[in-house]
């Protein structure tokens, strides 16, 4: 039987790669790397976000590729407040929260907003209180 240990990387169809890029390296701290072929990506952590352009995406790919398909949860240890604060310096509207939601190992305090290519983004911190 197989057993994964850990997400390595996504894939996002973005409408825009450097505004995608400019987005998650100011908003979210990401690191910009190019890669094979002068391809752009995200990383964070030992994570990392492969971009693709929509209508020149790299195959294989997936069936149907659509910028602001995705719905991303990432952990910060940074104070939820903090992060709102932060979003909103970054002029980045608040969709919701914050919120206490379920993530994989345990409840999260949660606040939504969304990327340029309207992408639904969540920044968690893990709530060992409930």
């Amino acid at each position: 039987m197989m057993k994964l240990d850990q997400l390595d990387h996504v894939v996002l169809t973005v409408a825009d790669i450097e505004q995608t890029c400019r987005f998650y390296s100011i908003v979210l701290g990401m690191d910009i790397v190019t890669f094979a072929e002068r391809r752009k990506g995200l990383s964070f952590g030992t994570q990392k976000i492969d971009l693709h352009l929509h209508g020149h995406e790299f195959e294989p790919k997936a069936d149907h590729p659509l910028p602001g398909s995705a719905d991303l949860c990432f952990l910060t240890s940074v104070p939820i407040h903090d992060v709102i604060a932060h979003l909103d310096a970054c002029g980045v509207t608040v969709v919701e929260g914050p919120v206490h939601r379920t993530g994989a190992t345990g409840m999260l305090l949660s606040v939504y907003f969304r990327d340029p290519d309207n992408n639904l983004i969540e920044v968690a911190n893990r709530d060992p209180s409930l």
